[in-house]
């Protein structure tokens, strides 16, 4: 027996409101993604610019002050990152080694018209890796042998 149902009052609309329900998540998506990548971009783009400014900051010669130099590069960086202005930077010198600490939080608006906001936590400590490093002297705690 073939007999057809014309009448399927429960399956009617279902497309539409499928095809809307989706469209409104990949637009949240979209906006989460527009708004978020630029701040994670900027911090990646700090984190390279500190460790480029200490590393560079230990190749310093003559009476130029490294502490200096470095935290005015990095200054310089947060400025061109857009970070904001209540950023915490902090450079010290140990020994012959330089760290530098840069410390800040940023809201990003997750979901539009403010129903979720984001606070992006940025706290990167760099210090001088490669080649300057393997040049300098290292202290020993062990005894020099005597040669026989």
């Amino acid at each position: 027996m073939n007999i057809e149902i014309k009448d399927r009052n429960g399956e009617r609309g279902s497309a539409g409101v499928k095809l809307f329900a989706c469209i409104v998540v990949i637009a949240l998506v979209a906006h989460a993604a527009l708004n978020y990548i630029p701040v994670a971009y900027s911090a990646e783009s700090v984190k390279s610019d500190m460790a480029t400014a200490v590393l560079q900051g230990l190749a310093l010669p003559g009476r130029l002050s490294p502490t200096d130099n470095v935290k005015t590069r990095i200054e310089q960086s947060a400025l061109r990152n857009d970070l904001p202005p209540d950023v915490f930077i902090d450079v010290q010198q140990k020994g012959s080694s330089l760290t530098a600490r840069v410390v800040y939080d940023k809201q990003v608006n997750i979901l539009p018209f403010g129903i979720y906001t984001y606070k992006y936590h940025f706290d990167h400590t760099a210090t001088p890796a490669g080649f300057l490093i393997d040049q300098q002297p290292k202290a020993s705690n062990q005894p020099v042998k005597k040669p026989a």
